[in-house]
C-alpha cells in the first residue's frame, strides 16, 4: 500500500511540475509585463518574473488547488514579490537623470514620446485608489480574468469587474482632461 500511496503523490507532483512548465511558457511574458508595470525597470522586472516562477516550483509540495486557475497563484506570488520589493527600493538610491543613458538601439525621439505617454498614464493611474490600480495592472498588463484578479485579491469577481469600471471611467476622464495632457 505505501508504494503506490507514494506513486501516486510521485504522479500529482510531476502532474503539478508539468503544469507549471506550461504556465512558464505561456506566463512569463505576462507576468513580466505586470511587474515591470509595477516597478519600472525591464531588467529587474525580467528577475523578479523568474523568481515567482522559482518560488513556486519551491511550493509545489504545498499547493492546493481550490478551485482556480494556478496562473491566478502564480500572479498572488508575482504581487507579493513586487510588494517586497518596493519596500526594499524605498531604501535604494537612484541613479541622477543626468548620469543614465540612452541606449544606442532605440530612436530617442519615439523613447521621449513613450516615456511622456507613460508619465501621463502613470500621473492619472496615481489617482486611482490602490485597489483600482491593481485591478487595472492584473488585468490589462497580467492579462488576467476578472475571476482570476478576484483570487490574487481576495475579492468577488464582481467587485472586480466594478473596480475597473469605475477605475477605466476615471482614467478616461482624466486622460482627456486638459490638465493631464501635459
Amino acid at each position: 500500500m505505501r508504494s503506490e500511496e507514494n506513486e501516486l503523490i510521485s504522479k500529482a507532483k510531476e502532474s503539478k511540475e508539468n503544469q507549471l512548465i506550461k504556465l512558464y511558457e505561456e506566463y512569463y511574458n505576462r507576468v513580466a509585463r505586470y511587474v515591470y508595470v509595477r516597478i519600472g525597470n525591464k531588467d529587474e522586472a525580467e528577475d523578479i518574473a523568474s523568481e515567482v516562477f522559482l518560488k513556486a516550483l519551491d511550493s509545489l509540495k504545498t499547493y492546493q488547488e481550490r478551485g482556480l486557475p494556478m496562473q491566478a497563484w502564480i500572479f498572488r506570488i508575482a504581487h507579493n514579490l513586487v510588494v517586497d520589493h518596493l519596500r526594499k527600493a524605498v531604501r535604494r538610491k537612484f541613479v541622477p537623470i543626468e548620469k543614465a543613458e540612452i541606449r544606442d538601439e532605440t530612436d530617442p525621439v519615439i523613447t521621449a514620446e513613450n516615456n511622456f505617454e507613460m508619465m501621463r498614464v502613470n500621473r492619472a493611474m496615481q489617482k486611482l485608489t490602490e485597489e483600482q490600480r491593481e485591478v487595472v495592472r492584473l488585468r490589462f498588463f497580467g492579462e488576467l480574468t476578472s475571476r482570476e484578479v478576484g483570487a490574487v485579491m481576495d475579492k468577488s469577481d464582481g467587485a472586480v469587474r466594478e473596480m475597473q469600471r469605475a477605475a477605466l471611467e476615471k482614467l478616461r476622464h482624466l486622460l482627456n482632461d486638459a490638465g493631464m495632457m501635459g
